[in-house]
């Protein structure tokens, strides 16, 4: 209660200058010099968004760095002129500062950089009222278009209606039905619906503002359950990007490998990745990025599926770290050295011991960016090819190794445009003899 603390707007910048460097909420509180909880209530009642504005003042204004200056000399009994002359500014601006932004509450005139900054900064503001919030047509139309309920021929309800937690729905949870409009797709379609009409007209941002933002427009927050991803909160783009997995380090990341494997020029390099089932049931799919040769890795349920997991046991649905670490090592041991020279995969976690995989294969592991799966195309389009044997939502633990086997050796036997309508296992064994002929010889 009462007028809030005249340094918190300094501490607030720094507080969310360090959530735009990716630290979360707790970290970036400490860095900010407040308590964890105050730093989480700030990100949660901003909705993950800072809402002030990190542009540097102009030189036109007097800085804090300045103000702190000015209170030091002050201090030390030096007049206005000496201060100005000091610090480069003119003498009536030293004086309008020590006059308009000193504290009083103390009872007498003192002047402090921090609540002078403070006085600064409030009356520089300049209230405006939010387009959703003044125009109630907008506004409508935005709700319609975000959170407008189903409705059958009848014009009655229907899909589930579930109330709003404040938190994102959980995995493989219902969630409400409604109209679900992106904000880029409302703001581009107002220009469609009303072309004559300027007032009609907002951007995909001020929407997503209007969402996170408590009080920065008309919107109930509850609307961001209709977004497609579901949040609550906004998450910083920095702390997107630094996501990953601890096992993951830059050597080997993708950028680290080498050209050759780009240009498709010699054999050996593979891509590799799960498809994933009814259940947590996979199946591991490997494709040589020269010649398309597909093979699959057998990856059955543990006898213990089904019972409480041991904390840091083995992933008991089959697709483990220990899991497929065995299953490519047994399988690109069965192949030779010169055709076992680098696998790319996702960042997931079944690769945890790629260290072991490289010293038992000798192949180099590397891995793509996040949410990068272009970059291990070849897999990504075999995995497609895959899925009229596998189809998504059905259980892959049923299947065999033999039935694993008679499907690839399908898959390889299709004429590709890619390889000049030669088949993944021609080419695959054209390079097989070249290398047995360089071997002998």
């Amino acid at each position: 209660m009462g007028r809030p603390g005249v340094g918190l707007g300094n501490v607030r910048r720094i507080f969310w200058k360090a959530i735009a460097d990716g630290l979360p909420s707790e970290d970036a509180a400490i860095v900010a010099g407040v308590s964890s909880a105050v730093g989480a209530r700030w990100f949660r009642q901003n909705g993950g968004m800072p809402n002030l504005n990190f542009a540097p003042p102009s030189g036109r204004f007097l800085s804090f760095a300045e103000r702190e200056d000015i209170a030091l000399l002050r201090a030390q009994q030096f007049g206005i002129r000496e201060i100005a002359r000091r610090i480069g500014r003119s003498p009536s601006t030293i004086s309008r500062e020590l006059i308009r932004n000193a504290a009083t509450r103390s009872g007498y005139v003192e002047y402090r950089a921090t609540t002078a900054q403070w006085h600064a900064e409030r009356r520089a503001k300049r209230p405006k009222s939010a387009k959703l919030a003044s125009n109630e047509a907008l506004r409508k139309y935005v709700q319609d278009r975000l959170g407008g309920k189903i409705t059958n021929a009848a014009g009655k309800h229907i899909g589930p209606q579930l109330s709003w937690s404040r938190r994102r729905h959980g995995r493989r949870q219902d969630r409400s039905w409604a109209t679900s409009w992106s904000p880029q797709q409302i703001a581009n379609r107002l220009r469609i619906d009303f072309p004559e009409d300027e007032s009609m007209r907002i951007s995909h941002e001020a929407v997503y503002q209007a969402l996170y933002i408590e009080g920065r427009g008309a919107l109930k927050r509850e609307y961001s359950a209709f977004l497609r991803s579901g949040r609550p909160l906004r998450v910083p783009r920095a702390r997107v990007k630094a996501r990953g997995k601890h096992f993951v380090t830059p050597d080997v990341l993708i950028d680290q490998r080498p050209k050759e494997v780009e240009a498709r020029s010699t054999p050996g390099h593979w891509e590799g990745d799960l498809i994933i089932g009814l259940e947590s049931s996979a199946i591991g799919t490997l494709v040589e990025r020269c010649t398309r040769f597909t093979m699959l890795l057998h990856l059955p349920r543990m006898a213990e599926h089904g019972t409480v997991r041991e904390k840091n046991g083995p992933a008991l649905a089959g697709h483990g770290a220990e899991a497929v670490k065995k299953a490519i090592t047994d399988t690109m041991l069965a192949l030779p050295p010169m055709m076992r020279k680098s696998l790319t995969w996702d960042q997931g976690a079944e690769m945890a011991q790629h260290v072991q995989v490289k010293d038992a294969t000798g192949m180099h592991v590397y891995f793509c960016e996040p949410r990068s799966p272009w970059q291990r195309g070849t897999n990504e389009n075999t995995n497609g090819l895959l899925r009229q044997y596998f189809p998504k939502g059905t259980d892959l633990a049923r299947y065999s190794a033999p039935d694993l086997a008679a499907v690839t050796t399908a898959l390889n036997n299709r004429p590709r445009k890619a390889l000049g309508w030669r088949t993944p296992a021609e080419a695959f064994a054209n390079h097989l003899s070249c290398v047995n002929v360089s071997v002998a010889t």
